[in-house]
């Protein structure tokens, strides 16, 4: 049981660490940015609070239009991947897997 928490806790941290890396490279190339301001950016965003610096150029705008959508859908990703693990315990708990508990 604890090593499929441990699983899939291992599993969202990786999924965000590629989604920061994406976000850090958006805003470093698009936005032209610090490594540092770009880090501040993408954490901002992933995280739902929303850009730092002021976004310069159409590309960096439109980056930062789909980054934002990708973080919410990410967001919801992310909490099935914790939420499996319990779930499904659960449903075992439950007998949802045995037809003959009816």
């Amino acid at each position: 049981m604890l090593h499929a928490y441990l699983r899939a806790l291992m599993l969202a941290l990786a999924m965000t660490a590629g989604a920061l890396t994406l976000g850090l490279l958006g805003y470093r190339y698009l936005n032209d940015e610090s490594w540092i301001d770009a880090l501040v950016d993408a954490s901002m965003i992933l995280g739902g609070m929303g850009p730092v610096t002021t976004l310069r150029g159409t590309g960096a705008k439109l980056f930062a239009s789909f980054y934002a959508l990708f973080s919410g859908i990410f967001l919801i990703g992310t909490a099935a991947v914790l939420l499996a693990p319990w779930l499904h315990h659960v449903l075992h708990k439950l007998h949802a897997d045995d037809p003959k508990a009816k």
